[in-house]
């Protein structure tokens, strides 16, 4: 394990999204805190748009080029996301990413990795090659890390449903831990807290080198016509933390009623 965090992670009003910093010391960690703090700008709204995501991915490419007027690496961050959305007064999941952080989505027992690698060994596979393993750490695709700008993120817009699991990591946990065992701990765990925690543990155990972050997010009610929306979310980081917040998200109105929400650290 490094032996500082460029991991930064955000569980907001109407966002929750791993970053992982990239270039070395405390640039990646500068790189990633940046992320968090542009989409944090945007979570006063009820639901995160299209337009407030770009708004956010721009905010953070300004900050993180102002970063970088000093020799040596630039920093840069990848980011996945999910996004509590509103289309017809329907509540759907917004998930988005730059770089190789993932997004899977566990629905009725079953995994699916959503996000696509922004990476050569991803693209070397698109093509029909075989990646080499120094391909392996290489992303195409960031926030900064003297990459174009503005940069674009992938997205998704799928309708959420009761006991759906979206799970977001950063590389320390996909490179480490196989779709099978994330699958696995998923459905072996129904508290969102301990699948994060048993996924950080099993990175850990795998000899994991790097940092590794887990934010699990769980749809716990999909009420009446569907336009209610009740989600309980945990994290686990490089440091023990754990976020359980619950509320209701009525079309029209605020997503975390500030008399509705419950934080707990671990």
């Amino acid at each position: 394990m490094r032996d500082h965090n460029e991991d930064s992670l955000l569980a907001s009003r109407n966002t929750y999204l791993v970053a992982d910093g990239l270039g070395g010391h405390a640039k990646g960690e500068v790189a990633s805190q940046a992320v968090v703090a542009a989409f944090h700008a945007e979570s006063h709204t009820d639901w995160l748009t299209p337009d407030g995501l770009n708004r956010a991915l721009e905010q953070a490419s300004r900050v993180i080029a102002q970063a970088s007027g000093d020799a040596g690496r630039a920093p840069g961050s990848t980011v996945v996301g999910v996004g509590l959305a509103a289309q017809s007064g329907l509540p759907y999941w917004m998930i988005f990413n730059v770089g190789d952080s993932r997004a899977y989505m566990l629905r009725s027992g079953k995994l699916q990795q959503i996000s696509v690698d922004h990476s050569r060994v991803q693209a070397v596979l698109d093509a029909g090659g075989q990646a080499s393993s120094a391909a392996r750490n290489v992303i195409t695709r960031a926030i900064g890390a003297g990459l174009p700008s503005p940069v674009l993120a992938d997205q998704w817009l799928m309708p959420a449903a009761v006991g759906d699991r979206v799970m977001l990591c950063s590389d320390g946990l996909s490179t480490e831990v196989s779709d099978q065992l994330i699958a696995a701990t998923l459905l072996a765990f129904s508290e969102p807290q301990e699948a994060a925690d048993e996924l950080v543990r099993a990175a850990l155990n795998a000899g994991g080198r790097d940092n590794v972050t887990v934010v699990v997010v769980d749809a716990i009610a999909v009420v009446g016509n569907s336009d209610t929306l009740s989600v309980s979310e945990d994290t686990l980081g490089g440091l023990p933390l754990g976020v359980e917040e619950q509320s209701t998200l009525p079309d029209g109105e605020a997503l975390w009623p500030s008399d509705g929400d419950r934080v707990k650290g671990i």
